[in-house]
């Protein structure tokens, strides 16, 4: 299968590349091309975000796109930032997709990354595919971004949304940041500790949308979290007995306002995101349960 990856460069990106090179062929879209490393036969495609025709060049005759640009949503939301979430993730899913429209022989397949704060946050909140988008600045985020990739399948593309939880790696997202403190005998939950986490191992984000990709009969939204979110406080204990550390030092909600201004709504009024519609549709999780997840990447 002839793959094109958009934002093959970042955290789960580079996953995928590395998963995916020795079965597909993988052609990865970058703004440095000359600087960016991939594996010996993944091949760099230059773009500047504006250029259509190049791209419809690329695009034409691929097999799937998997689109996953975007900036990092973990940093202070100011106007800036705002705008910058917005632009990267809608307007440029939006050229992604007039260049499709360009193609002679336009993709057959679209994995967009959409995320699950297009959910209430709230931890009374318990959320699957079925369950409506909400409001506010992370949702309307959603719902744009995921608007962006539809017109696709006007082309006779099978679109599927990767509507992607709270990301558990060791070279990005969440975990890394918490490891310090724990390490250091002064880790804790955050807030309440009785919001939710609807995390997922990196490799089951890479193995989910593998699935994806080759079962023509699934379309639609996808959520990609664990079977089994967990609410903060466990996810600290559970962390802490991993580490052999204690789990007692709590982050009150306070600092963690002062600290991310309105982005810390969401970390301190997570969901309860379920697989659902991979479930049912066969997919098996690698790491259903946070320790084994938690034990499998600490190990490395």
């Amino acid at each position: 299968m002839r793959i094109v990856l958009a934002g093959g460069t970042g955290f789960i990106g580079k996953a995928m590349v590395e998963a995916y090179r020795t079965q597909h062929q993988l052609e990865v879209l970058t703004r440095s091309p000359d600087v960016a490393r991939l594996p010996e036969g993944v091949h760099a495609i230059g773009w500047d975000g504006a250029t259509l025709g190049a791209w419809a060049d690329r695009l034409d005759g691929a097999d799937a796109v998997i689109n996953l640009v975007g900036e990092s949503i973990a940093q202070r939301w100011t106007p800036a930032v705002k705008q910058r979430l917005w632009d990267s993730r809608v307007r440029t899913t939006e050229l992604l997709i007039r260049a499709a429209q360009h193609a002679r022989t336009p993709p057959r397949i679209w994995l967009q990354a959409s995320a699950i704060g297009i959910y209430d946050q709230s931890p009374a909140t318990t959320a699957d595919e079925s369950s409506l988008p909400a409001s506010g600045f992370l949702a309307d985020l959603g719902k744009a971004w995921e608007a962006a990739a539809q017109p696709i399948e006007s082309l006779g593309a099978r679109l599927c949304y990767m509507r992607i939880g709270i990301v558990l790696g060791l070279e990005s997202g969440a975990l890394p940041q918490m490891l310090t403190p724990f390490k250091l005998g002064v880790g804790g939950p955050i807030g309440s500790g009785k919001q939710w986490l609807s995390w997922i191992h990196l490799d089951d984000v890479v193995g989910a949308a593998a699935f994806l990709l080759v079962r023509d009969d699934l379309s639609g939204a996808f959520n990609f979290t664990a079977p089994q979110p967990a609410p903060m406080g466990e996810f600290a204990k559970t962390l802490g007995r991993v580490l052999l550390r204690p789990a007692i030092v709590r982050v009150p909600a306070f600092a963690v306002r002062l600290m991310l201004g309105e982005m810390a709504e969401f970390v301190l009024q997570g969901s309860r995101v379920l697989p659902k519609r991979l479930l049912e549709a066969g997919y098996e999780f690698r790491f259903p349960t946070l320790e084994s997840a938690l034990r499998d990447l600490l190990a490395k």
